[in-house]
């Protein structure tokens, strides 16, 4: 069991406590001891193991029993009692929006709402509107989280995606007769969250092959199994398809599908114009004649096109010229921009933040903890604010070979100022402003509040753009258009936030802001060192908007990048 499961069931010890009752002392320790174990630096286990769960700060003799008996047993007595007294919908309700557990009691009690689908059809009888303290307008946000909830509802994101995909793939490829493999479909592509894994194969043996996917001990249910196709659910209840590909057609088969239907309607519409048929086994002449074609580089041409990457087969603009020179690549960054340390919200130290990013090749790390208004992220006081940067001092001319930034993540205000006034702000080397706060705003304030943010002498990124949490919120509407002007005006970049819960800015929107000189800030959004790894997607989602590397600060070394600051 991981640190994030073991916190997860703590959370919902408290959810449940909330909901009978019980006193605010005992709630808070469970949620307490929840929010310890998710940022726990090292594993629970091991640290279990070694009996030191009573050295963490607010672990007592009785959270340690129940700690105890979840790492030994993998279940919880005291929750499977918790769970007894209440409808097991109840905590569904949760994820609603703006629903937290005295609301869901309140609900539970005054309406008898057990369930999501209760609490819908409470506001479609206008019985929400009529409770004290709600009114018309919170039950249509409600409704509208709702009917968000369940458009979301089959689907997952990227990073717990690719995570089943590599573990099925690792156990595809300890069988010899397979030859060629690959993760395929909306995966490959890098889509914001998927409804399934799909793979392909070429092999030999693909029986064998089928027999050897389908007995992987961590399946939980198998959907089909015959000819060519193999349909099962991981171990984490995610869906995956197998399909199998002839060897000497696999650059087709693997093209095809990777692909989305409308890239490779165009994709056949441009083989057809050139009196080619293009199929999963190959290309053909009209007389029936193959075009030897040996990678999907090689179709590309044969069709008289440049070579699209996976992340950018969409069918949207890619066909458009100009294509773009060169895309973004991982290994041309040399620095990792937002990042959280243990001084605001954050697991890891300064240092161990640092020398996990020297560690990936990079030059320097932004670390941009929370400000003041973000009390709950535990921001930063103008005191605290002076402390760090002695440690960052300090850091900077002890550890070789990497640089850290003096940045913040300031809240962008109710007014569009920045947390903080201009004596602190200037201490900062980078500034990423977002709006953690107030995100029930029209389009129209949204984009002022945001322009306002811009417009501030500050300001070097806007963060996360409109503030969405993939799968379960949409985020407040803004005028992308409105406010890549102002950015490209005003001298500031646009994040692409690299955590698979936000990939906000939307790719959607980047080449369009790229062809209005915008430039862009690839962001981890790291809370611990491990997220750091979610540059991967960050460069996903910049390829998929067809960026290329001179539109990207991260590509510039730090110095560039401080000068370019000063001159805006």
């Amino acid at each position: 069991m991981d640190n994030k499961e073991a916190g997860r069931i703590f959370h919902e010890v408290a959810f449940w406590l909330e909901l009978a009752g019980e006193n605010a002392f005992k709630i808070r320790s469970y949620a307490n001891a929840a929010r310890l174990l998710e940022k726990l630096p090292e594993s629970v286990e091991d640290v279990h193991r070694a009996g030191r769960l009573r050295e963490l700060d607010g672990i007592g003799e009785a959270l340690e029993k129940k700690i105890d008996e979840l790492l030994t047993t993998g279940r919880l007595s005291f929750l499977e009692m918790l769970r007894s007294r209440f409808p097991e919908g109840l905590l569904d309700l949760s994820k609603v929006q703006g629903i937290g557990p005295k609301t869901i009691k309140h609900l539970y009690e005054s309406l008898f709402v057990d369930s999501i689908e209760a609490l819908r059809d409470a506001c479609e009888r206008d019985e929400l509107a009529s409770l004290k303290g709600y009114g018309q307008n919170k039950q249509e946000k409600v409704l509208e989280s709702i009917r968000f909830l369940e458009a979301q509802e089959g689907r997952f994101h990227l990073h717990a995606a690719w995570d089943a995909a590599a573990v099925l793939c690792r156990h595809l490829q300890e069988h010899p007769a397979v030859q060629e493999l690959a993760v395929v479909g909306n995966l490959r592509r890098y889509r914001e969250t998927v409804t399934e894994i799909e793979m392909l194969v070429a092999s030999g043996d693909a029986d064998d092959v089928a027999r050897h996917f389908m007995a992987w001990p961590e399946l939980k249910q198998t959907l089909s199994s015959g000819p060519g196709l193999c349909a099962t659910v991981t171990g984490a209840n995610i869906p995956a398809r197998l399909r199998f590909a002839a060897l000497e057609a696999w650059p087709f088969a693997l093209l095809l599908a990777s692909g989305n239907e409308a890239h490779v309607t165009l994709l056949r519409k441009q083989a057809a114009e050139l009196g080619f048929e293009l199929k999963e086994r190959g290309l053909f002449r009209t007389d029936g004649s193959p075009v030897p074609c040996a990678s999907e580089a090689d179709i590309y041409r044969a069709l008289g096109m440049p070579f699209i990457p996976p992340e950018m087969r969409e069918g949207t603009f890619e066909f458009k010229a100009p294509f773009p020179a060169c895309l973004i690549e991982e290994h041309q960054l040399l620095g990792t921009i937002h990042c959280h340390s243990h001084w605001s919200d954050g697991v890891n130290s300064l240092e161990e933040m640092a020398l996990e990013a020297r560690r990936l090749g990079y030059a320097y790390i932004v670390v941009t903890d929370h400000s003041q208004a973000s009390a709950i992220a535990n921001g930063l006081s103008p005191e605290r604010v002076c402390d760090q940067h002695e440690e960052i001092d300090r850091l900077n001319t002890r550890l070789p070979g990497i640089r850290i930034l003096k940045g913040i993540e300031a809240d962008i205000l109710g007014d569009g100022s920045l947390d903080y006034g201009p004596e602190i702000l200037s201490a900062f080397e980078f500034v990423i402003a977002s709006i953690h706060n107030g995100m029930e705003m029209s389009e129209e304030a949204a984009t002022e509040k945001l322009i306002r943010a811009i417009e501030h002498p500050s300001t070097t990124v806007i963060g996360h753009l409109t503030g969405r949490l993939l799968l379960s919120r949409a985020g407040y509407p803004v005028q992308v258009d409105k406010v890549v002007d102002a950015a490209v005006a005003n001298g500031v970049a646009l994040e692409i936030n690299g955590n698979p819960r936000r990939l906000d800015m939307d790719w959607r929107f980047l080449r369009a802001a790229a062809d209005k000189g915008a430039r862009f800030a690839l962001g981890t959004d790291a809370h611990r060192v491990s997220g750091l790894a979610n540059m991967r997607f960050a460069v996903a989602m910049a390829r998929k908007g067809g960026l290329e590397p001179e539109q990207i600060l991260n590509c510039y070394p730090a110095e560039d990048i401080l000068q370019w600051r000063a001159a805006n």
